[in-house]
């Protein structure tokens, strides 16, 4: 039975990460290839280290591994939040087909503040902005 159960974890988590390999081959912009590699592959990493788990069936390396998957969970999305983030403020350019993007506008190029709703900066700001993040 225990061996149905590693074979079953580990084989999800090598789907998992084959499939955040194709997403970020096939995903069109750098946001969404953040955001496939992210989800995906923390999630195919969590499965195999509970493969792994079982497969030695030991306290001293099942609490290592709930210690390494927590640390995972908890830093790969905001590290992952912090390249999104430097990549929009350098001008990196969303795919043409995205609909919404809920920064335009916000960001003060002079100054390198982000503004919330309640402080949206001046129109002259606004479209220095723009054409800065166009160019």
């Amino acid at each position: 039975m225990t061996d149905i159960i590693i074979i079953t974890l580990s084989t999800l988590g090598t789907l998992f990460i084959l499939l955040a390999a194709i997403g970020v081959v096939k995903m069109p912009d750098l946001y969404l290839r953040i955001s496939v590699t992210t989800k995906a592959a923390t999630l195919g990493i969590g499965l195999i280290l509970l493969a792994s788990a079982f497969y030695f069936n030991d306290s001293a390396i099942t609490a290592r591994v709930l210690a390494i998957i927590v640390f995972m969970l908890l830093t790969a999305p905001v590290g992952a939040h912090m390249i999104g983030r430097a990549s929009y403020f350098t001008g990196v350019k969303m795919w043409n087909k995205s609909k919404i993007d809920e920064l335009e506008g916000q960001y003060d190029y002079k100054t390198h503040k982000l503004h919330s709703e309640d402080q949206k900066p001046q129109k002259n700001e606004k479209s220095e902005g723009k054409t800065q993040r166009e160019s």
